[in-house]
């Protein structure tokens, strides 16, 4: 009787490996379909603000460097071969810096967004009122929205000063304190309860300088800005010396609130580095 010349079953075992060829294309993996629509999504934003939005600063172009950013990283997670030639400690440290990074981004834009809907109690002795972009036509929408806020209030607490602060820019044909003057007159306020700072050219500035119109430790100061800008402007007010300030939140344009609160982050993590907060 013949034996049957079996293979035992472990040694048959064998793995195939199939290579594609020819004209059948390798799907990009869902990590690098992200980056690209998020580049698409940053660059489309940036040129809805050249173009349509307007903008008193270039930092809106900071859209532009993340989009192209965003396509390299896209390229990247597309091409493995590519990734591979990148040493593995400077991938664990690009890794790791946007961890950082984004933990730090989480925490200032949930600080900032704390004062969003900062608003003060009446009978305050003065409310003060942070400068921004005065144009050939009037102000700014920003500045617009703070001067309207600081209308409610005075109208509503008669006793109440106000401190206009700004200087004029490379860009402003008047100071920015005498725009928001001629705004306020022209609504009503009289000229006695209007104080001028015309120097600052920063927030910081702002306070230093109008603190000579007041007494930043015994005066109740209602401090007007938008609201992306309350929480920085709030802080740096308590660093010089205002005991007893508020603030009341002024709206801001919805289209360029993702812009602002970048740029509010980037002015946060400058102020806390310099001392100022």
């Amino acid at each position: 009787m013949k034996k049957n010349n079996l293979i035992p079953f472990e040694k048959s075992k064998r793995v195939i490996h199939l290579e594609q060829r020819g004209n059948a294309k390798k799907k990009a993996p869902v990590s690098a379909k992200i980056f690209a629509f998020l580049g698409v999504l940053c660059l489309l934003y940036c040129l809805l603000i050249l173009f349509f939005m307007g903008y008193g600063t270039t930092f809106f172009l900071i859209w532009g460097a993340i989009a192209v950013a965003c396509g390299v990283l896209s390229l990247l997670l597309a091409h493995k071969a590519w990734l591979k030639r990148i040493p593995k400690w400077c991938k664990v440290s690009f890794v790791s810096c946007c961890a950082i990074g984004g933990l730090l981004f989480g925490i200032v834009e949930a600080m900032i967004l704390s004062e969003f809907a900062a608003a003060p109690q009446p009978g305050a002795d003065y409310v003060l009122i942070l400068g921004a972009q005065w144009k050939e036509s009037g102000p700014s929408y920003v500045l617009q929205k703070r001067l309207d806020a600081a209308l409610d209030y005075l109208r509503n607490n008669p006793e109440t000063l106000v401190i206009v602060s700004g200087g004029q820019g490379s860009n402003e044909p008047i100071s920015e304190a005498a725009g928001m003057e001629s705004y306020l007159l022209e609504a009503g306020i009289a000229k006695e309860r209007i104080l001028l700072e015309d120097k600052s050219t920063n927030t910081c500035e702002n306070l230093v300088f109008s603190e000579k119109l007041l007494d930043k430790s015994n005066d109740r100061v209602v401090l007007i800005t938008n609201n992306f800008h309350m929480f920085r402007a709030s802080r740096i007010a308590k660093k010089q010396g205002y005991v007893y300030v508020e603030g009341l939140a002024a709206g801001s344009y919805p289209g360029m609130l993702p812009n602002n609160l970048l740029r509010e982050f980037f002015g946060v993590v400058k102020d806390f580095c310099v001392g100022n907060l």
